[in-house]
């Protein structure tokens, strides 16, 4: 692994920062921040390396990522967004959280092969409200010199004028510059089509980054590592327009050892909030952890020491089970509280060791009648979200691997009805980890 970073200049206008050069992982940092960043591999790409090094160590600086309302909630490939604010704060410094109600009626075209679609001003407005409340989960809000605060681009983004926005900050920017990007040129270079609408949201992230140096004194954008070119953008915006110290630092995009793509599984995405995925199936997913990710996700995803991390991570065989169990313990712990984590624990104890069934498991609610005639098994475990299609369930079952009240159902025909009712719900497993109680209502 290496650190990108970039020469250390105030640019000359539309001079990008260029000169590329590594610098090996092994670099020491002063600041308590980048030594921690670095340590628990939180870094993909880092500007003025030695600038930022420099200001963190000094003092307080100030910090911002950035969150488009698409949903109602974030998902779990956020978190390591949210972790690094969290990390940042930990450090003694003071975290912005940006909401993009602004940007987020534009649509973020990064690792896009289509446009995303334009969500009204107020349903953007109820996902906002509903995605808030995550965030005090991790960070401590408030007046304090280093608490975090939230903001929300549509305050300033919504109040210029199309010419006045051109004016103002269209003259530093080339499209030659921008059709450079790797999110645009391989948007391109796939034959995909980008809307004009698109194309200006690298501009509305740069002046997100301005508006935020000029209000806050905000030094430092972070995001993930397909943000780079857009947060180049802010960085020379600032030091041109201003003249003022501009940072950008980004983390890896994250995927599993096997190349699946962070957050998302067989059921959809892993989101945030509760009342999207239950605590329990936020800590199944956890605890499901690929043997080899062990290690990265609690470097990432716990505030648990690197010397005790380094334990779990050396565990083998059967062993590595419990540092998943600690894993999903703490994960779940820090988003949902330590009941909640206790609760869902001893919920799959019971289901998994046990064999039998808990108030805290996942549950999927059929109506009563539908139930009386009888569902078919493949079309049920789809639903219920033990497979991604029915065809995808039939193969579980041909392979042994659907079970109604932990009997083996091989036929995926087969139809479930109130005769499998016990205690009024059936049990109904996927492999050996996922379980969801089916209820009539």
């Amino acid at each position: 692994m290496s650190l990108e970073m970039q020469d250390e200049r105030v640019l000359e206008p539309h001079a990008p920062i260029q000169s590329l050069r590594t610098m090996s992982v092994d670099q020491a940092f002063k600041s308590e921040f980048l030594r921690t960043m670095q340590a628990r591999g939180y870094i993909h790409s880092i500007t003025h390396p030695t600038e930022l090094d420099e200001a963190c160590a000094g003092g307080i600086v100030t910090a911002y990522i950035g969150f488009d309302a698409t949903a109602a909630s974030l998902h779990v490939g956020s978190l390591i967004q949210i972790m690094m604010l969290r990390r940042f704060q930990q450090a003694g410094h003071k975290p912005i959280v940006l909401m993009g109600g602004g940007t987020t009626k534009v649509g973020d075209p990064t690792d896009k092969d289509q446009s995303r679609p334009l969500l009204t001003e107020e349903k953007i407005r109820e996902n906002i409200a509903s995605i808030k409340s995550v965030f005090a989960k991790f960070l401590t809000f408030g007046d304090g010199p280093t608490d975090a605060v939230m903001v929300d681009n549509d305050e300033w983004l919504s109040k210029y004028g199309y010419v006045q926005f051109l004016r103002d900050f269209g003259v530093h920017f080339t499209v030659n510059r921008m059709l450079a990007f790797d999110s645009v040129k391989e948007r391109l270079n796939r034959e995909q089509p980008m809307t004009f609408l698109e194309f200006n949201y690298m501009l509305m992230q740069s002046v997100d980054f301005l508006e935020l140096e000029r209000s806050h004194g905000c030094l430092l954008q972070m995001g993930g590592s397909d943000q780079w070119g857009n947060i180049l953008n802010g960085v020379e915006l600032i030091r041109r327009v201003d003249q003022k110290p501009a940072f950008g630092l980004t983390t890896p995009l994250l995927s599993t050892a096997s190349g699946q793509k962070m957050g998302k599984t067989m059921g959809g995405a892993v989101w945030l909030n509760a009342d999207m995925r239950s605590p329990y199936d936020y800590w199944q997913f956890w605890r499901n952890t690929e043997d080899a990710d062990v290690g990265r996700f609690l470097k990432l995803f716990t505030d648990l020491p690197l010397d005790e991390v380094a334990k779990l991570e050396a565990m083998e065989g059967a062993q590595i089970n419990d540092a998943k169990k600690v894993l999903a313990n703490e994960a779940t712990r820090m988003l949902h509280g330590q009941a909640a984590a206790d609760a869902a624990a001893e919920a799959a104890r019971v289901a998994f060791e046990v064999g039998s069934v808990s108030g805290d498991m996942p549950t999927h609610e059929v109506p009563a009648a539908e139930l009386e005639a009888g569902i078919v098994l493949a079309a049920l475990a789809a639903d219920a979200g033990l497979a991604g299609s029915r065809g995808e369930a039939r193969r579980l079952a041909q392979g042994g691997g659907l079970r109604v009240n932990d009997e083996a159902w091989t036929d995926a025909n087969r139809a479930v009805s109130n005769a499998d009712l016990a205690d009024g719900v059936v049990k109904l497993a996927a492999g050996k980890k996922k379980i969801v109680l089916i209820k009539p209502v």
